[in-house]
């Protein structure tokens, strides 16, 4: 019992001993010991604008207000660190020896000004009067090595300014870092809220003090979002360059995606998962190889490389299965039913999107759904430039056939929309109908067309088309009426099958004009003639057929007239085209029987240049005269 009073006993006097010679040191000695050391090591001034105090808990060391770390010579006046508040942590058996060593810094409310130089060196890499970080100073107090054990940030501010770019501006960020073995691992803790909620990175950096020289050093960090998970494992060094394995999972893409401050569609409410062996070089150049994508049941692989700049650059080639993407663009096929019949959409088209970046992409997949257009194997290539963006079939499955071309989109002065395709083997009914909603044609069909328009809206766009193109079908046919029986009887209704179909058009102003449109039928042959409004979705045309049998001269032919809206158009005989050459034949043959009698009755010669009525007024003049003559007694 005795041994164990004068244990305590001696203990008790050794803290009282110890505390009585802390307190003996004034705070602004301790405080500008530190400072000179931090100068002398790192290069960098540490001003204290307020009140000095010292601490003994729950920090051995120094508490100072209106704290400030000088910046780079090159990064300009503003310091580097301005915080209202910093606790200054010392190693307290350095301290009873006389030397300062700090061990821990706290700050409440700081802000860091954060920037890169043109050799992409940021301001942060501490260099001075003394060693470079991590190395030994030769002045008094700098033969240790910096060795800051503890940092902690509460609700601090960021400003980052990488050289030539817009500055990137954080509020309420939360730091920890423990660093206790000098030549060990650093556990980083960071907390942001880039778009309010909290993102937090859990990191380790191995052999720290080599990291801070400049060293490349092995990295690991997790990344956790709301709804979302990312991992890196690699190796980086203080300059941000990095090489390793990335990956990410999110249960919903859009919510993981707003909290780190991008603006997703709502489609993409949905998992996505993403890996890459990725590599980042200083000069902002991001590389992604055995590169994989999900997003729903939609799977990507292959490989991208990216060039940060004022417009990023994104090279890539991609490989994909059935991929359907008819929820992301949110189209719907044209049905020409319904609301749609009313016209086409006038919403404003914001077509910013082509100027977030320049790019190749090679893309192939085995059946791809957009909304509208459904495509089957295909091999695209789409080329960004300067918001003009050209998409290539090479070729691409589309519409049951397939359709070579490119599609162009250009937003440099406006926008506005064109092309050149070629296509075989498509089928009418789906090329027509997943593009106009017009499912009256049906057949398969080769041919090509150049189209071009502008405009901020499809309905604008439709309204300004221009362009030309051919088509010729094999056997196929019309639905909506039946030409025999609108021949027969004039009425609607049923479906005209065709051997073969040709037709060449013109496009302007949004109308299509064609005036040779050539139809053979079985037993009939018809031509065509007239406007199909694209802009109008409207339709004014003359189908003239003409029925033959066997044997025999033409028959009979009876115009038919499709006029209306695509949805309902009104189709019946025109028979004021059909008659009308009838009579006028008619009245020429009655005129030449005519003018043969007056001429055996008046026993002279009448040509056809001769008015009949002006030559009978005048005989009936003549036999007048001469029947006067007589009853007067004359010759």
């Amino acid at each position: 019992m005795k041994l164990i009073i004068r244990v305590v006993t001696a203990l008790v006097l050794t803290v009282v001993l110890l505390a009585g010679l802390v307190l003996l040191l004034p705070g602004e000695k301790i405080a500008r010991l530190a400072a000179d050391q931090l100068e002398a090591q790192t290069g960098r001034q540490l001003g204290l604008g307020g009140k000095v105090s010292f601490t003994f808990w729950p920090v051995l060391g120094v508490k100072a207000d209106a704290v400030t770390l000088s910046n780079a010579d090159w990064a300009g006046p503003e310091p580097m660190l301005r915080a209202e508040r910093v606790t200054i942590g010392v190693a307290a058996a350095d301290l009873m020896q006389g030397n300062v060593r700090v061990t821990e810094i706290s700050a409440i409310l700081p802000h860091l000004n954060l920037a890169t130089n043109a050799d992409g060196i940021g301001n942060w890499v501490f260099g001075g009067g003394g060693a470079a970080a991590g190395g030994t100073g030769t002045g008094e107090g700098t033969g240790q090595p910096l060795r800051i054990e503890a940092v902690e940030l509460t609700g601090a501010s960021l400003r980052y300014a990488a050289h030539g770019e817009q500055p990137v501006e954080m509020k309420n960020v939360d730091l920890s870092l423990q660093w206790p073995d000098p030549a060990g691992t650093v556990n980083a803790k960071v907390t942001l809220r880039p778009a309010g909620e909290p993102v937090e990175i859990d990191a380790e950096i191995g052999t720290f003090a080599a990291f801070l020289a400049g060293e490349v050093s092995s990295v690991g960090a997790t990344v956790t979002a709301p709804g979302g998970t990312g991992r890196f494992d690699g190796h980086a060094d203080i300059n941000g360059e990095a090489s390793g394995r990335l990956t990410f999972g999110a249960e919903d893409a859009v919510r993981t995606g707003a909290a780190l401050g991008a603006v997703l569609p709502q489609a993409l409410a949905q998992k996505a998962v993403f890996g890459a062996d990725v590599t980042y070089t200083a000069d902002g150049r991001l590389s992604m190889r055995d590169l994989a994508l999900e997003l729903g049941k939609n799977r990507l692989s292959g490989a991208a490389d990216v060039e940060f700049a004022k417009r990023p650059r994104i090279t890539a080639r991609l490989q994909g299965g059935a991929l359907d993407f008819s929820g992301v663009t949110g189209a719907e096929p044209p049905d020409g039913r319904g609301a749609a019949a009313e016209g086409w959409p006038g919403q404003r088209i914001d077509a910013s999107v082509l100027g977030l970046a320049d790019g190749t992409v090679d893309l192939s997949f085995d059946s791809l759904d957009t909304g509208s257009v459904q495509l089957g194997q295909s091999q695209l290539n789409l080329a960004v430039e300067r918001e003009r963006a050209v998409v290539k079939f090479l070729p691409a499955s589309m519409f049951g056939g397939e359709v070579q071309g490119q599609l162009v989109a250009n937003n440099r002065n406006g926008l506005s929309v064109g092309g050149n395709l070629s296509f075989t083997g498509i089928r009418l009914e789906r090329a027509l109908g997943e593009t106009a909603g017009y499912r009256r044609l049906n057949g398969e069909a080769l041919g090509g067309v150049e189209f071009l328009g502008s405009g901020n809206s499809v309905d604008a766009i439709m309204r300004s088309l221009s362009g030309k193109g051919w088509l010729e079908a094999g056997k196929g046919f019309f639905t909506g009426f039946d030409l025999e029986q609108l021949m027969r009887s004039g009425g609607n209704g049923g479906s005209t099958v065709f051997d073969q179909l040709t037709a060449s058009y013109t496009v302007e102003g949004g109308n299509l004009r064609n005036e040779d449109l050539l139809v053979l039928l079985k037993g009939f042959r018809a031509q065509g003639k007239g406007r199909i409004g694209l802009g109008a979705r409207d339709i004014d045309y003359l189908f003239t057929p003409q029925l033959v049998r066997a044997g025999r001269d033409q028959v009979l032919t009876i115009p038919v007239r499709i006029r209306g809206r695509w949805d309902n158009p009104d189709i019946r005989p025109d028979f004021s085209q059909a008659l009308q050459p009838k009579l006028d034949g008619i009245e020429q043959e009655a005129k030449d029987r005519v003018r043969q009698k007056l001429s055996e009755e008046l026993d002279t010669g009448i040509t056809p240049e001769q008015d009949l009525n002006d030559l009978l007024k005048e005989r009936i003049k003549q036999e007048a005269r001469d029947q006067l003559l007589k009853l007067l007694g004359g010759d």
